[in-house]
């Protein structure tokens, strides 16, 4: 847990110095999502997991790291607010032609609507009766990762209950290294 507070000061303040340096490449939501699937497998072995992937999505130019770190960070939340047995929701599809969302979704007890924007705060918690273990600085640190690659991220409240959380991300094709001009005989 030590460890992990540790990270997210580090992260938070590089976030917020503006050192945090992305490492773009091209990569495939089916792929985002699995890769953090698979590292809470553990975490998540008690909620039926259901996943969405539209066909023929585009790829995005992300640092995968980074943003496979905003998924295992909602999906800890996803898991960590919602009953034992409670499903947990995964889906990615296109808002707009360049616009790829990511949502994650659970029906735990949800977020107040006069909340929605203030869990993104920094060191902001919600008063949950079972508690959280955190300090508020995991979707302040989602906020900022998402906002560096010129995305958002933003809370919803679900019909029937739970949260839904979604990151947006445009869609462009990675850009080529530049290389110094050569003259032309």
């Amino acid at each position: 847990r030590l460890n992990r507070l540790g990270g997210n000061l580090l992260d938070m303040t590089r976030l917020e110095a503006g050192a945090l340096r992305l490492n773009l490449e091209e990569a495939d939501a089916q792929d985002l999502i699995g890769a953090s699937l698979a590292r809470l497998s553990e975490r998540l072995s008690g909620h039926p997991v259901r996943t969405s992937v539209a066909e023929d999505l585009p790829p995005v130019n992300v640092d995968f790291v980074l943003i496979e770190q905003v998924l295992v960070n909602l999906l800890d939340n996803a898991a960590r607010y919602s009953p034992p047995g409670a499903p947990v929701e995964v889906s990615a599809f296109c808002q707009q032609p360049d616009l790829l969302a990511i949502a994650v979704m659970d029906r735990g007890p949800g977020i107040p609507a006069d909340e929605l924007d203030k869990v993104f705060n920094k060191f902001y918690r919600l008063r949950h009766p079972e508690g959280s273990g955190g300090i508020g600085l995991g979707l302040s640190i989602c906020k900022g990762m998402v906002e560096a690659h010129g995305g958002s991220i933003s809370a919803e409240q679900r019909a029937g209950g739970g949260s839904s959380f979604v990151v947006r991300l445009p869609v462009r094709p990675v850009q080529p290294e530049s290389s110094p001009e050569v003259p032309h005989d």
